[in-house]
């Protein structure tokens, strides 16, 4: 019991102090576990569940669709939805799903699977 209290307590100060980003996952892990299933493993567009929706979801490889969008545009999404952008209603919104610096992560992961 001796030793186990001190892990907890170091647990607490990094949870604390890091604003509890400590246990904030990757923007590639959100990507697979959040998006994927729509929008393919690589970004293509051509996720498992793609073929059953009835808007083709956005292809995140294709250079000259995403340099369309600004930051801005790519995280309201992101937080909001489909529908907050005027976009398929069936892309649900992720702000009370993952924080927003996890948000700002994902901007940069898209950006690395277009090359923009």
């Amino acid at each position: 019991m001796k030793r186990i209290f001190p892990f907890f307590i170091a647990v607490s100060i990094v949870m604390t102090f890091s604003g509890g980003s400590a246990f904030a996952a990757s923007a590639d892990e959100n990507y697979k576990w959040y998006c994927a299933q729509c929008h393919g493993s690589g970004g293509k567009g051509d996720g498992i569940n793609s073929k059953d929706l009835p808007v083709t979801p956005r292809n995140h490889t294709n250079p000259a669709d995403m340099k369309k969008l600004t930051d801005g545009d790519i995280e309201n999404v992101i937080k909001q939805g489909g529908a907050a952008t005027s976009k398929s209603t069936t892309m649900p919104p992720f702000g009370s799903t993952i924080t927003g610096d996890e948000i700002k992560e994902m901007v940069k992961y898209l950006h690395k699977l277009c090359n923009c």
